[in-house]
Protein backbone atom coordinates (compact mmCIF):
# COMPACT_ATOMS: atom_id res chain seq x y z
CA UNK A 1 0.00 0.00 0.00
CA UNK A 2 1.20 3.54 -0.47
CA UNK A 3 3.35 5.24 2.15
CA UNK A 4 1.00 8.56 3.27
CA UNK A 5 4.06 10.66 2.49
CA UNK A 6 4.73 12.92 -0.23
CA UNK A 7 7.93 12.68 -1.50
CA UNK A 8 9.61 14.25 -4.65
CA UNK A 9 9.54 13.01 -8.48
CA UNK A 10 13.48 12.83 -8.08
CA UNK A 11 13.19 10.84 -5.59
CA UNK A 12 15.45 7.38 -5.82
CA UNK A 13 13.61 4.27 -6.36
CA UNK A 14 12.07 2.92 -2.96
CA UNK A 15 11.98 -0.13 -1.36
CA UNK A 16 9.99 -2.91 -2.33
CA UNK A 17 6.34 -2.35 -1.20
CA UNK A 18 6.69 1.55 -0.84
CA UNK A 19 4.87 3.91 -2.35
CA UNK A 20 5.36 7.80 -1.66
CA UNK A 21 2.18 9.91 -2.85
CA UNK A 22 3.10 12.65 -5.17
CA UNK A 23 -0.51 14.57 -5.25
CA UNK A 24 0.67 17.64 -3.02
CA UNK A 25 -3.05 18.48 -3.32
CA UNK A 26 -4.13 14.88 -1.93
CA UNK A 27 -1.78 15.44 0.82
CA UNK A 28 -3.15 18.43 1.91
CA UNK A 29 -6.66 16.87 1.66
CA UNK A 30 -5.90 14.21 3.87
CA UNK A 31 -4.60 16.79 6.56
CA UNK A 32 -7.80 18.79 6.61
CA UNK A 33 -10.00 16.23 6.92
CA UNK A 34 -8.75 16.11 10.29
CA UNK A 35 -10.19 19.29 11.04
CA UNK A 36 -9.03 22.06 13.28
CA UNK A 37 -6.19 20.23 15.21
CA UNK A 38 -4.42 23.78 16.33
CA UNK A 39 -5.24 22.65 19.78
CA UNK A 40 -5.32 18.74 19.46
CA UNK A 41 -2.75 15.76 19.67
CA UNK A 42 -2.58 13.75 16.56
CA UNK A 43 -0.66 10.30 16.23
CA UNK A 44 0.61 9.50 12.72
CA UNK A 45 1.00 6.25 11.85
CA UNK A 46 3.88 5.64 8.92
CA UNK A 47 4.97 8.79 8.39
CA UNK A 48 7.39 8.10 5.86
CA UNK A 49 9.37 10.33 4.34
CA UNK A 50 7.48 13.18 6.08
CA UNK A 51 5.40 15.37 4.19
CA UNK A 52 2.42 15.19 5.88
CA UNK A 53 4.42 15.19 9.20
CA UNK A 54 5.57 18.74 7.67
CA UNK A 55 1.86 19.92 6.98
CA UNK A 56 0.86 18.44 10.57
CA UNK A 57 3.65 19.84 12.05
CA UNK A 58 3.15 23.65 11.60
CA UNK A 59 -0.99 22.91 12.73
CA UNK A 60 -0.73 20.48 15.39
CA UNK A 61 -0.59 21.16 18.86
CA UNK A 62 1.18 18.35 19.82
CA UNK A 63 2.44 15.38 16.47
CA UNK A 64 3.26 12.03 17.95
CA UNK A 65 4.86 9.58 14.86
CA UNK A 66 5.52 5.94 14.89
CA UNK A 67 7.27 4.53 11.96
CA UNK A 68 8.66 1.27 11.78
CA UNK A 69 11.33 1.54 9.17
CA UNK A 70 14.49 2.26 10.84
CA UNK A 71 16.46 4.51 8.09
CA UNK A 72 12.97 7.12 7.94
CA UNK A 73 12.60 7.03 11.42
CA UNK A 74 15.82 8.61 11.67
CA UNK A 75 15.34 10.86 9.19
CA UNK A 76 12.15 12.25 10.72
CA UNK A 77 14.15 12.61 14.10
CA UNK A 78 16.69 14.79 12.29
CA UNK A 79 14.15 16.83 10.24
CA UNK A 80 12.09 17.35 12.80
CA UNK A 81 14.52 17.63 15.88
CA UNK A 82 14.15 21.67 16.61
CA UNK A 83 10.29 21.32 16.91
CA UNK A 84 9.18 20.92 20.08
CA UNK A 85 5.77 20.07 19.40
CA UNK A 86 6.86 16.81 17.09
CA UNK A 87 8.17 13.10 18.84
CA UNK A 88 9.01 10.66 16.78
CA UNK A 89 8.78 7.32 17.54
CA UNK A 90 10.40 4.44 15.80
CA UNK A 91 8.76 1.39 16.16
CA UNK A 92 5.20 -1.01 15.47
CA UNK A 93 2.27 0.78 16.13
CA UNK A 94 0.77 -2.76 17.15
CA UNK A 95 3.77 -2.95 19.89
CA UNK A 96 3.98 0.06 21.02
CA UNK A 97 2.35 0.71 24.75
CA UNK A 98 -0.34 2.84 23.76
CA UNK A 99 -1.10 3.65 27.59
CA UNK A 100 2.38 4.99 27.84
CA UNK A 101 2.17 7.21 25.36
CA UNK A 102 -1.01 9.01 25.77
CA UNK A 103 -2.19 8.04 29.83
CA UNK A 104 -1.63 9.98 32.35
CA UNK A 105 2.26 10.40 33.77
CA UNK A 106 3.22 9.19 37.13
CA UNK A 107 2.53 12.04 39.51
CA UNK A 108 0.39 13.96 37.49
CA UNK A 109 -2.74 12.17 38.83
CA UNK A 110 -4.07 12.14 42.67
CA UNK A 111 -5.53 9.66 43.71
CA UNK A 112 -8.81 9.19 43.84
CA UNK A 113 -9.00 11.61 40.80
CA UNK A 114 -10.87 10.43 37.72
CA UNK A 115 -8.05 10.83 34.73
CA UNK A 116 -10.25 12.04 31.59
CA UNK A 117 -7.64 11.22 28.54
CA UNK A 118 -7.15 13.75 25.90
CA UNK A 119 -9.04 13.03 22.81
CA UNK A 120 -6.20 12.48 20.02
CA UNK A 121 -6.84 12.11 16.16
CA UNK A 122 -5.07 9.92 14.47
CA UNK A 123 -3.86 9.83 10.62
CA UNK A 124 -1.76 6.99 8.45
CA UNK A 125 -1.48 4.52 5.88
CA UNK A 126 -3.11 0.91 6.97
CA UNK A 127 -1.33 -2.00 4.91
CA UNK A 128 -3.70 -4.02 3.72
CA UNK A 129 -2.59 -7.17 5.37
CA UNK A 130 -2.85 -5.28 8.88
CA UNK A 131 -5.89 -3.40 8.45
CA UNK A 132 -8.19 -5.26 10.23
CA UNK A 133 -5.37 -5.63 13.31
CA UNK A 134 -4.34 -2.50 13.71
CA UNK A 135 -8.38 -1.01 13.70
CA UNK A 136 -8.77 -3.48 15.91
CA UNK A 137 -5.78 -2.06 18.59
CA UNK A 138 -6.85 1.39 17.98
CA UNK A 139 -10.39 0.68 18.89
CA UNK A 140 -9.17 -1.45 21.51
CA UNK A 141 -7.29 1.83 22.96
CA UNK A 142 -10.60 3.83 21.84
CA UNK A 143 -10.33 6.12 25.34
CA UNK A 144 -7.75 7.96 23.56
CA UNK A 145 -9.15 8.71 20.04
CA UNK A 146 -11.44 10.39 18.72
CA UNK A 147 -11.21 10.16 14.84
CA UNK A 148 -9.31 8.16 12.50
CA UNK A 149 -8.08 9.51 9.23
CA UNK A 150 -6.21 6.66 7.00
CA UNK A 151 -5.88 5.91 3.52
CA UNK A 152 -6.04 1.88 2.59
CA UNK A 153 -6.69 0.08 -0.56
CA UNK A 154 -9.83 0.89 -2.09
CA UNK A 155 -11.43 -2.48 -2.06
CA UNK A 156 -10.68 -2.44 1.74
CA UNK A 157 -12.83 0.82 1.93
CA UNK A 158 -15.15 -0.24 0.19
CA UNK A 159 -15.81 -3.43 2.61
CA UNK A 160 -15.73 -0.98 6.08
CA UNK A 161 -17.88 1.05 4.82
CA UNK A 162 -20.48 -1.60 2.95
CA UNK A 163 -24.25 -1.69 4.15
CA UNK A 164 -25.69 -4.73 5.07
CA UNK A 165 -26.88 -6.93 2.05
CA UNK A 166 -24.57 -5.60 0.02
CA UNK A 167 -22.16 -8.21 -0.97
CA UNK A 168 -18.94 -6.14 0.29
CA UNK A 169 -20.64 -6.45 3.74
CA UNK A 170 -18.11 -8.73 6.02
CA UNK A 171 -16.90 -9.13 9.28
CA UNK A 172 -14.53 -5.77 8.61
CA UNK A 173 -17.50 -4.02 8.10
CA UNK A 174 -19.59 -5.00 11.08
CA UNK A 175 -16.24 -4.54 13.31
CA UNK A 176 -15.19 -1.29 11.98
CA UNK A 177 -19.35 0.40 12.13
CA UNK A 178 -19.34 -1.39 16.05
CA UNK A 179 -16.74 1.30 16.63
CA UNK A 180 -17.21 4.08 14.49
CA UNK A 181 -18.71 5.91 12.30
CA UNK A 182 -17.71 5.43 8.55
CA UNK A 183 -16.92 7.51 5.56
CA UNK A 184 -15.06 7.55 2.44
CA UNK A 185 -13.70 10.80 1.47
CA UNK A 186 -11.84 10.11 -1.63
CA UNK A 187 -9.93 7.77 -4.00
CA UNK A 188 -6.68 8.03 -5.41
CA UNK A 189 -5.48 6.42 -8.46
CA UNK A 190 -1.68 4.92 -8.62
CA UNK A 191 -0.43 8.04 -11.01
CA UNK A 192 -0.80 9.77 -7.38
CA UNK A 193 2.31 7.40 -6.11
CA UNK A 194 5.45 7.02 -7.63
CA UNK A 195 6.28 4.41 -7.99
CA UNK A 196 2.54 3.43 -8.89
CA UNK A 197 0.47 0.50 -6.83
CA UNK A 198 -1.28 -1.84 -8.84
CA UNK A 199 -4.48 -0.49 -6.62
CA UNK A 200 -6.54 2.51 -6.41
CA UNK A 201 -6.61 4.16 -2.42
CA UNK A 202 -8.79 5.64 -0.76
CA UNK A 203 -9.18 7.81 1.93
CA UNK A 204 -11.72 7.03 5.01
CA UNK A 205 -12.47 8.84 8.09
CA UNK A 206 -13.74 6.99 10.92
CA UNK A 207 -15.32 9.42 14.10
CA UNK A 208 -15.51 6.65 17.46
CA UNK A 209 -18.78 6.00 18.45
CA UNK A 210 -18.81 3.17 20.05
CA UNK A 211 -21.98 0.96 20.25
CA UNK A 212 -22.10 -1.45 22.94
CA UNK A 213 -23.86 -0.09 25.40
CA UNK A 214 -26.85 0.90 22.62
CA UNK A 215 -26.72 -2.54 21.53
CA UNK A 216 -26.70 -3.96 25.00
CA UNK A 217 -23.61 -6.13 24.21
CA UNK A 218 -20.85 -7.12 26.14
CA UNK A 219 -17.74 -6.32 23.90
CA UNK A 220 -15.62 -9.33 23.54
CA UNK A 221 -18.29 -11.99 23.10
CA UNK A 222 -20.16 -9.75 20.68
CA UNK A 223 -17.29 -9.73 18.32
CA UNK A 224 -16.41 -13.38 18.78
CA UNK A 225 -20.45 -14.04 18.23
CA UNK A 226 -19.78 -11.69 14.79
CA UNK A 227 -16.49 -13.51 13.93
CA UNK A 228 -18.53 -17.12 14.05
CA UNK A 229 -21.63 -15.43 12.04
CA UNK A 230 -19.01 -14.45 9.26
CA UNK A 231 -17.29 -17.91 9.64
CA UNK A 232 -18.06 -18.87 6.23
CA UNK A 233 -19.56 -16.00 3.92
CA UNK A 234 -21.22 -18.81 1.51
CA UNK A 235 -22.87 -20.34 4.60
CA UNK A 236 -25.78 -19.48 5.75
CA UNK A 237 -26.17 -18.19 9.47
CA UNK A 238 -27.65 -21.26 10.59
CA UNK A 239 -24.50 -23.68 9.34
CA UNK A 240 -22.07 -20.82 10.41
CA UNK A 241 -23.99 -21.24 14.46
CA UNK A 242 -24.84 -24.29 14.37
CA UNK A 243 -21.51 -25.97 15.88
CA UNK A 244 -21.33 -23.04 18.83
CA UNK A 245 -25.20 -23.49 19.85
CA UNK A 246 -27.31 -26.22 20.80
CA UNK A 247 -29.78 -26.08 17.47
CA UNK A 248 -33.01 -26.25 19.53
CA UNK A 249 -31.54 -23.00 21.75
CA UNK A 250 -30.44 -21.30 18.11
CA UNK A 251 -33.64 -22.57 16.65
CA UNK A 252 -35.54 -20.82 19.38
CA UNK A 253 -33.40 -17.98 19.75
CA UNK A 254 -34.34 -17.08 15.92
CA UNK A 255 -37.53 -17.99 15.57
CA UNK A 256 -37.78 -14.98 18.97
CA UNK A 257 -35.55 -12.51 16.75
CA UNK A 258 -37.23 -13.33 13.48
CA UNK A 259 -34.33 -14.54 11.57
CA UNK A 260 -34.82 -16.79 8.94
CA UNK A 261 -32.54 -19.84 8.78
CA UNK A 262 -31.93 -19.64 5.56
CA UNK A 263 -30.49 -15.53 5.92
CA UNK A 264 -26.74 -14.95 5.94
CA UNK A 265 -24.46 -12.72 8.26
CA UNK A 266 -23.99 -10.26 5.62
CA UNK A 267 -28.15 -9.27 5.27
CA UNK A 268 -28.25 -8.58 8.82
CA UNK A 269 -27.57 -5.00 10.39
CA UNK A 270 -25.69 -4.52 13.28
CA UNK A 271 -29.21 -4.25 15.58
CA UNK A 272 -30.09 -7.84 14.05
CA UNK A 273 -27.06 -9.58 15.01
CA UNK A 274 -27.21 -7.82 18.48
CA UNK A 275 -30.49 -9.15 19.17
CA UNK A 276 -29.79 -12.27 17.56
CA UNK A 277 -27.25 -12.17 20.04
CA UNK A 278 -28.92 -11.16 23.50
CA UNK A 279 -31.54 -14.30 22.88
CA UNK A 280 -29.02 -16.52 22.64
CA UNK A 281 -26.85 -15.38 25.42
CA UNK A 282 -30.25 -15.65 27.47
CA UNK A 283 -30.68 -19.47 26.27
CA UNK A 284 -27.61 -20.42 27.25
CA UNK A 285 -27.67 -19.09 30.78
CA UNK A 286 -31.18 -21.10 31.36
Amino acid sequence: MPKVSVAPQSRKKPKLGQHFLTDQSAALRIVEALGDISHSTVLEIGPGTGVLTSLLSRRARRLITVETDRVLAAQLRMRFALNPNVENIEGDILAIDLDAVFGPKPGTVRPGMNHQPEQVRVVGNLPYFLTSEILLRLFAYRKYFESIVVMVQREVADRMAARPGKAEYGLLSATAQLYAQVEKLFTLPPESFSPPPKVHSTVLRLTLAPRMEELDVPESAFIEFLKKSFGQKRKTLWNNLKTEYEPSILQAAMEKSRVKASVRAEAMSLDESAALFRTLLAGTRL
